[in-house]
């Protein structure tokens, strides 16, 4: 558990809540008011997604593989109604039997996975044939200058964003994972440094 990762835990929320605020929070409303039965959300994080699940959920996993962040989540599961767990264990190595889930949540989150294809190979096995993938990341930049800053600033954002990488193709990473993409939205992170405010918003389901 290293410092800056209790740092930045205990730091999220307050610095991500005029992103949440402007731009964040309607799409995780919209996307997550898909979710029933059996539902699986990668990376955690301190729980920003919570308020959004139903009562359509009849089981909701957590993975959250910082302690520091996976703490400050099972405090907030303590308020909540529904069915809920946290499990400590990273997106490229789900503990979990193959075709167990109706929903997996990605939230942003595959930007900063150690390896974002292991980890969306490991979202397909889990999901049932008919499950969906509900994703919202941050994504390099269509905008050829952006995306040039993204790359100069990737070292210093890897750093201060504790891991996360601001120029991941993140949707042709998850088509490469054999997913179709059933919705998709592109928007900006308001509120947010440049190189971190391109997004994606969308619905994808497992290929057949």
């Amino acid at each position: 558990m290293s410092v800056w990762g209790r740092v930045f835990a205990a730091g999220y929320d307050r610095v991500m809540a005029a992103p949440e605020k402007a731009v964040l929070a309607r799409h995780r409303a919209r996307l997550i008011q898909h979710a029933q039965g059996a539902v699986l959300e990668i990376g955690g994080g301190t729980g920003a997604n919570l308020p959004f699940y139903g009562e359509a959920v009849q089981e909701l996993v957590f993975t959250e593989p910082e302690e520091p962040m996976a703490r400050r989540l099972e405090a907030k599961l303590a308020d909540c109604a529904l069915p809920a767990r946290v499990v400590r264990a990273p997106a490229e190595e789900l503990p979990f039997e193959s075709r167990s889930f109706d929903f997996v949540v990605s939230t942003l989150v595959l930007c900063t996975v150690a390896d974002p294809v292991r980890a969306l190979d490991e979202v397909r096995r889990v999901l049932k044939p008919t499950g969906q993938l509900v994703f919202l990341e941050h994504v390099r930049s269509e905008d050829p200058r952006l995306a040039r800053w993204q790359d100069r600033l990737q070292g210093l954002q890897l750093r201060v964003g504790h891991g996360c990488h601001c120029n991941r193709r993140t949707l042709a990473n998850i088509e490469r994972a054999s997913f179709f993409i059933d919705e998709l939205e592109h928007d900006r992170i308001r509120k947010a440094p440049p190189i971190v405010q391109p997004l994606i918003a969308g619905v994808a389901r497992p290929s057949a």
